[in-house]
């Protein structure tokens, strides 16, 4: 019946104190208002009336529903929800209210009380369902349903419209449907397989039929085949007598060839036995010579390396010697050079000298001015000066300004020559030592590489000899434990020589064919001496027998018997002989006592040859005495027939056949116990051979000795080449240094200089304007007096008179400013003193020549030391 809710009345309920009534609500209701004005609450109110639990209402426990509980001061002990739900067909309306008591809550409709099952049956009939919440959605419930996944959603419908009430009927019903659809799919593969097979035995029959007449054609052709073969074998026998008649003609001979080169082995195994002694002995000889040289040889080592060592510093110190030689006959010939130059220099100043010498002479025979004339001249010049005399002073001050500015101006390019030469110094010095340099590189990577080629074979030298010193320690213990044992069994000089043979041929077997184990007696082992008889009873020939892994080895092994002419053998493939299996009810025989299978009492490895070991024992059975033989025998009780041995060798057979101890037997039942000594022997043999070679190793240590020693020359040479190199490399930024210096000098011109300059200039200019005055002023007052002498100018009357004179002065002054060159780069030459450094390198030479021949007697001390050892 449809309907609405029509009014919610409150009391005490969370935020609502005492008696609220909220509506009437229309069928469409929206409910507004600001933060905390009681929204929330409000639909908290409607959940819990229609059942929702106390953590979907924000609050942990039902008491906490109550107002004023939440700040711990509740007003009342209880609260009550009161829903008001209106028909809207027939106006009639039902009240819903729940309402908490303490920590507990009730039901009622239309006030009368009910429980929580009644009240949620009602609440169904009008469509809300409290499992599945849906008569409210709340924040994120639809982001909740979006989410889930098929099989939640389905449950969540399910819930909903009350299917799942009918889940266990449908269930049931889709089983019992599964099941008769899996009986009709039965039947009627049943009947399928009916059909076919009817239709198979028809095939089966046909087929029996057209067999029978096949295999009566088969035995024609069988007989036929075999009076083929029976026609070609006879053939094939007539053949190979033929060929046997002269291959044992053949063998008479061989054999003959083999008995003459047998006794010539023994005479010279007979020889080998007495070299072999003698080498023991010399190499006992060698050995002890040898520890003597190990002792002396590290001296002769130490003082050979010392001197090599010395000798390279004695080459060092020459080709030293020898730059130094050339660095000092360079500066003594620079010194010749310069004092040539100086030289050429003062000659020419004297022939410079006696030039004007001759010169003064000839202006003596110049024209020279009559009395009167020289009066007038005198007279002329007095008034000229004293009419110039106003410039004169100025003249002559600009002039000592400009001297001494000219001087000052030269002596700075003189500095800049000797900068420049001292540049080039330094330059060549750089160059010398860049080339010193990239020579100690060179010395340095080729020692390093030397070095680390010499740590690499001294490591695995160092390795080789400490594994044999250890090896040969160990060996030794080994074989004294060996010969101990050795010369307890008293057989090690006796050793039949056909066993050994016979163990050389398994051995070649084994290194040329993969899959050859051993000979059965050399894989198996009694478990107590109490069974040898017994075992080498039952074994038999199988007992020498060869065990290989396939048929196809074994081909292979005794072709190779055939070709190198051996003694034929028995060999047991594994993948070719016929094993029966262990009968494990023979492990249980009760009487006689003491009885068991000869399989249990041996020993056997490797496991892969377990069936070798059942072929060889074909279950046999071991028993105390041949009488419990006998009885296990022939009369156990079965009625079966079984092989068993007695511990004397006694062997009854199954098939009748008895065999009693023998001294062959015996004999070779020994072989057991001598297999040990012939483990032994073979064992030390290995030793022997592996402690010759390990003792050959030892002596390499000589070797290790000479590659340390070498290590540390290396060692020593590297060191002093670094510090060669990098002192070189320290001069060299001294060196660079001083030369950007010396060309930042020469980059950087000097201000006072260029002022210097321009003062120069502007003082040159002021001195030819005075000089222009002065000149004119001599013009005036010599005019009429030059026109008689004929010339322009008195002027160029003065200039006849000193022209010579002012081109003397300065050729002298250039030669002058020459000689001062050369005497300043002659001082500069004298200052370094080369010749020390000669005298310094010959003192080293005289020093390392005479440590030279002091090692050279050191060393051939010492190898006159190890010659005598070696006598």
């Amino acid at each position: 019946m449809p309907g609405y809710l029509k009014f919610i009345e409150l009391e005490n309920f969370k935020s609502y104190k005492g008696q609220q009534k909220v509506g009437p609500l229309k069928p469409f209701t929206a409910v507004i208002g600001p933060n905390g004005s009681g929204k929330s609450n409000f639909m908290d109110a409607i959940s819990f009336v229609l059942g929702e639990k106390a953590s979907n209402l924000r609050v942990k426990k039902l008491s906490e529903l109550i107002h004023g509980a939440s700040i711990g001061r509740p007003v009342s002990n209880s609260a009550s929800v009161t829903l008001v739900y209106e028909d809207s067909e027939s106006g009639r309306q039902t009240r819903f209210c729940r309402y908490v008591q303490g920590a507990s809550s009730d039901y009622k409709i239309d006030n009368n009380p009910v429980s929580k099952q009644d009240y949620a049956k009602r609440l169904e009939t009008l469509g809300i369902n409290v499992k599945a919440r849906n008569f409210l959605v709340y924040q994120g419930a639809v982001e909740s349903i979006a989410m889930k996944n098929p099989r939640e959603i389905t449950s969540l419908f399910e819930e909903i419209s009350h299917s799942n009430e009918f889940k266990e009927s449908y269930i049931n019903e889709k089983t019992t449907m599964d099941r008769s659809e899996e009986e009709l799919h039965h039947m009627f593969v049943k009947k399928k397989g009916i059909a076919a097979e009817k239709k198979e035995a028809q095939g089966e029959i046909n087929e029996a039929k057209r067999y029978q007449t096949l295999k009566e054609e088969l035995h024609i052709l069988q007989v036929n085949q075999q009076l083929f073969k029976l026609y070609h074998i006879q053939k094939e026998i007539d053949g190979l007598q033929s060929d046997l008649k002269k291959k044992r003609d053949d063998l008479d001979v061989q054999v003959r060839k083999k008995e003459k080169a047998e006794e010539e082995i023994k005479i010279k195994r007979q020889n080998l036995n007495k070299i072999t002694k003698t080498l023991a002995n010399i190499d006992k000889q060698i050995r002890d010579v040898e520890l003597n040289l190990n002792k002396k040889r590290p001296a002769y080592i130490k003082a050979k390396e010392n001197a090599s060592h010395i000798e390279k510093k004695l080459q060092t110190a020459k080709k030293s010697l020898t730059a130094a030689k050339k660095a000092d006959e360079n500066h003594q010939e620079a010194i010749m050079e310069l004092t040539k130059e100086l030289e050429k220099v003062n000659e020419k100043i004297a022939v410079f000298e006696s030039e004007m010498k001759a010169e003064d002479a000839n202006k003596n025979r110049e024209i020279v001015l009559e009395e009167s004339q020289r009066r007038e001249y005198n007279r002329l010049k007095e008034e000229a000066t004293r009419l110039s005399s106003k410039y004169l002073n100025d003249l002559d001050s600009l002039e000592r300004k400009q001297k001494a500015d000219s001087d000052k101006y030269e002596q700075e390019q003189r500095d800049q020559q000797q900068i420049q030469s001292r540049i080039r110094v330094l330059q060549n010095e750089l160059e010398e030592n860049m080339k010193r340099i990239d020579k100690l590189k060179d010395n340095i990577s080729m020692s390093e590489q030397s070095l680390s080629e010499l740590r690499k074979k001294e490591k695995e030298i160092d390795e080789i000899v400490r594994f044999a010193k250890e090896r040969v320690t160990t060996i030794n213990k080994k074989l004294e434990q060996i010969n101990g044992e050795l010369g307890d069994a008293k057989v090690d000089r006796h050793e039949d020589e056909r066993r050994r043979k016979k163990a050389e041929v398994v051995d070649h077997l084994k290194k040329l064919y993969p899959g050859v184990y051993d000979r059965m007696l050399n894989l198996c082992k009694p478990i107590h001496k109490r069974y040898n008889m017994a075992i080498t009873r039952v074994m038999g020939k199988h007992m020498e027998a060869i065990v290989i892994d396939k048929e196809e080895t074994a081909r292979r092994c005794i072709q190779y018997l055939k070709d190198q002419m051996m003694e034929p053998e028995t060999f047991l493939p594994l993948d070719y002989i016929e094993v029966k299996p262990l009968k494990e009810r023979l492990r249980n025989i009760q009487s006689p006592k003491g009885v068991r299978l000869v399989y249990d009492v041996l020993k056997y490895d490797p496991p892969q040859i377990e069936r070798a070991v059942l072929f060889a024992t074909n279950n046999a059975l071991v028993c105390e005495t041949p009488e419990d033989a006998a009885q296990v025998a022939f009369d156990l009780g079965d009625g079966r027939r079984y092989d068993a041995v007695a511990l004397d060798g006694t062997f009854y057979q199954k098939c009748g056949f008895i065999s009693g101890g023998s001294a062959e037997l015996e004999r070779r039942a020994r072989r057991w116990d001598e297999k040990e000594v012939h483990k032994l022997k073979y064992e030390k043999e290995k030793l022997a051979e592996e402690l010759k070679e390990q003792l050959k190793k030892t002596r390499k240590e000589s070797d290790l000795m000479v590659i340390q020693s070498q290590i540390k020359g290396l060692e020593t040479r590297l060191r002093y080449c670094r510090i060669d190199m990098q002192a070189a490399e320290k001069r060299n930024e001294e060196i660079k240094k001083e030369i950007t210096e010396n060309e930042k000098k020469l980059q950087n011109e000097n201000p006072e200089m260029v002022e210097l300059k321009e003062a120069m200039s502007s003082r040159e200019a002021q001195i030819n304007e005075i000089k222009t005055a002065m000149n004119t002023v001599e013009d005036e007052i010599f005019e009429s007096f030059c026109k008689e002498l004929g010339v322009a100018n008195i002027r160029q009357y003065e200039e006849r008179q000193t022209q010579a004179s002012q081109e003397f002065a300065n050729r002298k002054l250039q030669l002058d400013n020459e000689k001062n060159a050369i005497l300043s780069r002659l001082s500069y030459e004298k200052s370094k003193d080369t010749y020390d450094n000669v005298k310094r390198w010959e003192k080293a030479l005289q020093m390392e020549e005479k440590n030279l021949e002091d090692a050279r007697a050191t060393e051939k001390k010492e190898m006159k030391a190890i010659e005598e050892e070696m006598g």
